[in-house]
């Protein structure tokens, strides 16, 4: 069995649900961001090609880690970005959580 390699071409957002488990870069725009402070975890949520409630890849940041990507909910809404990381599953959905912004690239 192979391991995906990171150095691999990266995956669509619409890809990544086939890779839960890999580690992969994950490229597309950011159709939706949102940061909610008033939840425990304190999420900024980054949805790529579709928007919430309609998204099929989401980009995680939890509140102990937003500090070192600023306010990314305003800076990368529009932008075409690429992040780096775990594949995992959320509610069925794939996602990638962010500890690092060497992970991410635009």
């Amino acid at each position: 069995m192979w391991a995906w390699s990171v150095t691999a071409a990266p995956l669509s957002p619409d890809d990544a649900a086939g890779h839960i488990g890999a580690t992969a870069t994950v490229c597309g725009v950011v159709t939706s961001a949102e940061y909610e402070p008033d939840k425990g975890s304190q999420l900024t949520l980054l949805d790529l090609r579709k928007p919430f409630p309609n998204a099929i890849f989401t980009v995680v940041i939890y509140g102990i880690d937003r500090a070192k990507f600023g306010t990314p909910e305003n800076s990368l809404r529009g932008e075409q970005i690429c992040v780096t990381g775990l594949i995992s599953a959320y509610q069925g959905k794939p996602v990638i959580v962010l500890i690092d912004p060497s992970q991410l690239s635009q």
